[in-house]
């Protein structure tokens, strides 16, 4: 009962700071908090006190991700070495307040609760505040973590947002400096790894009636616009046999994506997110579709197998129907298997929990992406209510919030025994 209350108490304490975080924001009324915005900078201010409160040496890069780093318990050959905990800070357009700040809120806790507990680390610990995980103010993604994992593209800071300034203006507006993004590089033989708990933004954990999952790999992905040609006509006197109806072609090809997705394995998932028709009159047969693809998976050959089998349907679609269709491809990211002593250290805390240690790809993209670049990387999923995200309408209870710092805790001291040992 006494751990129950305590864990009760973890989540209790992590919502608190959620909710204190959550009312930092561009935009009153709803959470709006864009990468290097005035909300971005009062939010990192924020947790930088945070960080000092309990015990942690505050730092920022040079690009604004905070940085609160606590030295290891005694000298030793692991001594020189650290342990990454992180997510980020910065939120979509009306968002929701867990994701990316429940791993930020769950570092700060899991600094407080070693000490509290009084456990030794042979090596350092340090949590990081990334700000561009989303990529909604600027067209960059997870900028932040690329920095510190050594992957920052030069070519990103002439990037303008939709009011005209360069993420470099922006970055010194904020108070940093792009001429010194090579600094916020932390070098990889002195990293042990880098763990990385959400909300899982998705329906699996809450259909299995399970509150936290071991993350297996972050889906692999691939993004296409498809474009159908066909033939304008007049909508009462072309004959049904006659026509090469642009928007009936892509109809039969999205039923077919459909069934690829429902029929595919590791996690596959396959979307059109959306649809152009043109000329677009009601008496008018469509002459031009444009539409989007997105199809992820846990793994590579799931992706590229369904990919191969839509465009060859996709041929035969345009042979029968007497269309022409084109497949662009504008993005493709392979998929980032998670390192697996991690995962395993991650499995044997949600055990010790009385938890069934489930294991569950990602299908979104996260700040982990970048750090496996560099680092040994895993991340712990939490239950979230209807697995919706980038929504106010996030929720996860104050229990499974203290069930997964509780496990992020017992990991890290884990982790610290396995070392020192």
């Amino acid at each position: 009962m006494a751990d129950m209350l305590a864990i009760h108490d973890l989540g209790a304490r992590a919502l608190d700071l959620l909710d204190r975080l959550a009312a930092v924001t561009d935009e009153p009324g709803r959470i709006t908090r864009l990468y290097l915005s005035p909300a971005h900078r009062r939010a990192a201010d924020m947790v930088a006190g945070w960080m000092r409160e309990r015990g942690l040496e505050v730092s920022e890069d040079a690009i604004g991700t905070l940085r609160g780093f606590r030295a290891p318990s005694a000298a030793g050959p692991q001594a020189n070495r650290r342990l990454l905990i992180g997510s980020h800070i910065d939120t979509v357009i009306d968002a929701g307040k867990y994701d990316g700040n429940l791993g930020v809120v769950a570092g700060l806790l899991v600094a407080e609760e070693l000490a509290a507990r009084g456990i030794a680390l042979p090596f350092g610990l340090e949590v990081l505040a990334f700000g561009d995980e989303e990529g909604v103010r600027f067209p960059t993604s997870l900028s932040s973590s690329a920095a510190v994992s050594g992957t920052y593209r030069a070519e990103w800071l002439e990037m303008a947002d939709r009011g005209g300034v360069t993420l470099a203006d922006a970055i010194r507006a904020y108070g940093g400096d792009p001429k010194r993004i090579r600094e916020a590089v932390i070098p990889p033989g002195s990293v042990i790894g880098y763990v990385e708990l959400h909300i899982e933004q998705g329906p699996v954990l809450e259909h299995k009636g399970e509150p936290l999952g071991v993350v297996t790999s972050i889906a692999g992905q691939s993004r296409f616009r498809i474009t159908i040609g066909g033939e304008a006509g007049h909508a009462g006197t072309v004959p049904m046999p006659l026509r090469r109806d642009a928007f009936a072609a892509l109809v039969e090809l999205a039923g077919f994506i459909e069934r690829v997705g429902r029929e595919g394995t590791g996690g596959l998932v396959a979307t059109i997110g959306r649809v152009d028709v043109r000329p677009g009159a009601v008496n008018v047969i469509p002459s031009e579709v444009e539409a989007t693809l997105d199809i992820r998976a846990g793994a590579d050959a799931p992706r590229l197998a369904a990919i191969e089998r839509i465009r060859y349907e996709a041929d035969q679609i345009a042979n029968r129907r007497g269309v022409k269709i084109r497949f662009e491809r504008f993005a493709d990211t392979p998929t980032c298997p998670m390192d697996e002593s991690l995962q395993e250290g991650l499995a044997r805390a949600v055990a010790s929990l009385g938890e069934n240690t489930r294991r569950l790809p990602s299908g979104a993209g996260h700040d982990a992406m970048a750090m496996a670049r560099a680092f040994p990387s895993a991340m712990l999923f939490v239950r979230s209510r209807g697995g919706i995200s980038h929504n106010p309408a996030e929720f996860t209870s104050v229990a499974d919030l203290g069930l997964a710092v509780e496990a992020m805790v017992r990991f890290v001291a884990d982790l610290a025994a396995r070392h020192a040992a």
